[in-house]
C-alpha cells in the first residue's frame, strides 16, 4: 500500500468500548513546518478508501493549502491498512476480531500525535471529505478549545439511519461470499469484494450522473466500464479492513461519549470553531438536509451546498481542476483568514 509515511506508537489504547488495543499505531505524513507558536497546523484525516497519499490530491488542487505557510498533517484512520487495522494487528485482534473503533477513538489518538509528538498547540483548520469530514466535526466537538475552524465536505456530524442502511447493503454483499469464511479467509474474497464495489458505485454518484452519462468524463464509455474500475479498486483492499472502517462509519456520532451523553444538539452547540459545511446537492450518503439541521445548532457555521450531479464523488481528490476544487479553495482561504 502507500509508503512515505511515519508511525506514531501509541502503546496500549483503551477504546470507548472498554477494549484495550495493544501496541496501537497511527500512520501519518506532514508537509511544511510548524511555526514557533505551534498554531499553524492544518489537520487532514483520511476518508473511507483513502490514505495520506490520496489526501495529497487536495494539497495539489487547493492552493490555499500552502505548505510554505502551514503545517499540514495527514493522518490515516484506524482500519485503513496503515494505522492499526485488522490486516496488520496480531492475534487476538486480527481479522474480524479487531475491536470496534469510533471516530472519538480516532480523534483522541490523533490529538496525542499532534500534542505529544509534533508539538501542535492549536489547530488552524480540520478539513476532509466523507469520513474525514465526519472527523472534522468530531474534532470540533471533542476539542472545542483547540480548533479554530473546520471544513467538512460531503459529511455529517452523526451517521443517519438511511446511511447506516446503505452500509448494511454493501456489507451484506461482501459477507455473502463463502470465501469470506467469517473473516478468517485464506485468500481474498474476490467475489464479495466485487459485489461490494458494484453496490457502492450505485450510491457514490447521483441518478443524474448516470442518466447524463457523466462517467464518460472519467474515461468510461459505459457504466459497466465504471463498475469494473470500482471492482479493481476494491480488490486492492483487505476485506476486514473495509468492514472495520464501515463499523466506525456506522458508529459516527459526535455526541456518543461521556461529555455529551447522546445530546446531539448540545454537542453541535459546543463546536466553537468557525465552520463551513459543504454538502453536495445530490449526495446520497450525506444529503444537504442533514447539514442544514446541524448548522442551525452550531454557533459559527455557514451552510454552503454545492450544486452538482456528481453526488458524493464530486469531492474526490482525483478531480483536480474541477469547479468543486476551486470552490473548496475559496472556503479554505476564508476559514484560514479568520
Amino acid at each position: 500500500m502507500a509508503a512515505n509515511h511515519e508511525i506514531f506508537e501509541l502503546g496500549d489504547v483503551t477504546l470507548q468500548s472498554g477494549v484495550t488495543l495493544p501496541e496501537a499505531k497511527l500512520a501519518y505524513r506532514t508537509y511544511g513546518s510548524l511555526n514557533a507558536r505551534g498554531d499553524n497546523a492544518i489537520v487532514m484525516p483520511t476518508f473511507y478508501t483513502g490514505t495520506h497519499v490520496r489526501n495529497e490530491g487536495y494539497v495539489r488542487a487547493v492552493p490555499a493549502l500552502d505548505p510554505e505557510r502551514y503545517f499540514i498533517v495527514s493522518i490515516n484512520m484506524f482500519g485503513n491498512g496503515l494505522s492499526s487495522s485488522p490486516s496488520n494487528t496480531p492475534s487476538p485482534f486480527d481479522g474480524l476480531r479487531f475491536p470496534a473503533v469510533t471516530l472519538h477513538d480516532n480523534v483522541a489518538c490523533q490529538h496525542r500525535l499532534l500534542t505529544e509528538a509534533l508539538g501542535v498547540t492549536r489547530i488552524a483548520l480540520v478539513m476532509g471529505w466523507s469520513m474525514a469530514g465526519c472527523q472534522s466535526y468530531q474534532w470540533g466537538a471533542q476539542y472545542p478549545d483547540m480548533v479554530d475552524a473546520i471544513l467538512p465536505f460531503c459529511a455529517s456530524a452523526r451517521t443517519s439511519p438511511h446511511n447506516k442502511v446503505f452500509l448494511e447493503g454493501v456489507k451484506a454483499a461482501l459477507l455473502a461470499d463463502s470465501t469470506f469464511a467469517g473473516g478468517d479467509y485464506t485468500v481474498p474474497p474476490e467475489t464479495g469484494l466485487k459485489a461490494f464495489a458494484r453496490v457502492y458505485a450505485g450510491w457514490a454518484y447521483s441518478q443524474t450522473f448516470y442518466r447524463e452519462r457523466l462517467h464518460r468524463e472519467l474515461g468510461f464509455e459505459t457504466w459497466e466500464d465504471l463498475l469494473l474500475d470500482w471492482e479493481n479498486d476494491h480488490l486492492a483492499w483487505d476485506a476486514n479492513d473495509l468492514l472495520a472502517k464501515l463499523r466506525t462509519w456506522q458508529l459516527g456520532d459526535i455526541s456518543a461519549n461521556a461529555r455529551y451523553e447522546g445530546d446531539f444538539e448540545q454537542a453541535l452547540g459546543a463546536i466553537q470553531a468557525r465552520a463551513i459545511l459543504v454538502p453536495c446537492t445530490t449526495d446520497l450518503y450525506f444529503p444537504p438536509e442533514d447539514n442544514a439541521i446541524e448548522a442551525r445548532h452550531m454557533p459559527n457555521a455557514d451552510l454552503r451546498p454545492f450544486e452538482s450531479a456528481w453526488g458524493h464523488c464530486v469531492a474526490s481528490p482525483s478531480r483536480e481542476g474541477s469547479d468543486f476544487m476551486r470552490f473548496l479553495n475559496q472556503c479554505v482561504r476564508e476559514l484560514l483568514a479568520g
